[in-house]
């Protein structure tokens, strides 16, 4: 008898003491849980005319960024408006895609046309993209190894990324304390939260000058991300520069005035890491969150920087590729007005 009753205290006991630890578990939640949102399925409209074409102008050139699919977003196009045929390309460096037309004689085909307009209409779903938090990036990881040789183009610098002088030292004296890709990382990660403001006044923003961007300790969110990727590039940690538009939160269709921009870092367990510190900056409480994970609300459209397009065009490799780029008779020409705008429908729409 007094056994059955010490047993049945045991059993109490066990049951008592597991039972709340179960709960906790279920209650608790992790960053990425906490700050998840729904995937996202949305027509984007991406608009612009070339206008003021000089009538004496030969030959112009026109290249759109398309966005692809892949597995943080399914993208399907619904219809293209051109003045003339288009040709869907990639270029080999970071597989970008892209549409290209060629307008011979522009006056000859219309003597009052001085301007031409491209519409290119899709059905985006976007979904969430989350590694997981910091502990769970940290358990696994390791100390950083071998680059493969496919990651190389991920460590070299770029035109206004580098990996020498200033950066290199911020990265030492930043995140040469830690141990392990992740930790680096998210020093350099809370080194430029910290140290940095999202601030669009003046000038020198927005280029994405790594250097430029720690001495201001300022700009948008090509200010931010470079760095990042130069400290952990110095570091020997692939990382690269992701780019696209963003969806307004709380705003189901609407005008998209610019481009946002995120960054993503390599660690061999985990693989790709994405961060967006300029997001984390401007909502204090996801500082954690967009450590590992970025939201649904946005459209990724091109990767990298120093970008050559498919086929190559006349002027220099583009900082990135988010925009039409236009070239007239072999030049860069900006004279663009451009148009986005996105409306949400229900996926089976």
């Amino acid at each position: 008898m007094r056994l059955k009753v010490l047993a049945s205290l045991l059993l109490l006991f066990l049951l008592t003491d597991q039972f709340p630890a179960c709960q906790s578990a279920a209650q608790t939640t992790s960053n990425a849980q906490k700050f998840s949102l729904p995937n996202r399925t949305f027509r984007f409209s991406y608009h612009f005319t070339v206008k003021d074409i000089p009538p004496a102008a030969k030959r112009v050139r026109v290249w759109i960024p398309v966005p692809q699919t892949d597995r943080h977003q399914t993208v399907r196009i619904l219809a293209v408006k051109s003045p003339v045929k288009t040709h869907m390309t990639q270029e080999t460096e970071y597989g970008n895609r892209m549409m290209y037309a060629e307008i011979e004689n522009p006056a000859a085909q219309d003597s009052a046309a001085d301007k031409v307009e491209f519409t290119v209409e899709y059905k985006i779903t976007r979904r969430e993209y989350s590694r997981g938090d910091y502990a769970q990036l940290r358990r696994a990881d390791q100390q950083p190894g071998i680059v493969p040789a496919s990651m190389n183009r991920f460590i070299a610098p770029d035109n206004l990324i580098p990996t020498d002088g200033k950066i290199k030292e911020i990265a030492v004296a930043v995140t040469g304390s830690q141990s392990g890709t992740v930790a680096k990382a998210k020093a350099a990660y809370d080194y430029l939260f910290t140290n940095m403001r999202y601030d669009k006044t003046g000038s020198g923003w927005g280029r994405g000058d790594a250097v430029w961007a720690c001495d201001a300790k300022r700009g948008n969110c090509t200010d931010f991300h470079s760095p990042f990727i130069g400290m952990l590039r110095a570091d020997g940690i692939p990382a690269r520069f992701d780019i696209g538009f963003p969806l307004p939160e709380k705003k189901d269709k609407g005008d998209i005035p610019g481009y946002h921009c995120w960054a993503e870092f390599y660690a061999r367990k985990s693989g790709w890491i994405p961060v967006d510190i300029s997001e984390a900056w401007k909502a204090k409480e996801k500082q954690d969150y967009f450590f590992g994970s970025v939201d649904a609300n946005r459209v990724q459209f091109s990767t990298g920087r120093d970008v050559t397009l498919s086929p190559k065009q006349d002027g220099p490799a583009l900082n990135y590729f988010v925009y039409p780029y236009v070239e007239v008779d072999g030049k860069p020409y900006e004279k663009l007005d451009k148009q986005f705008s996105f409306e949400e429908v229900r996926p089976s729409e």
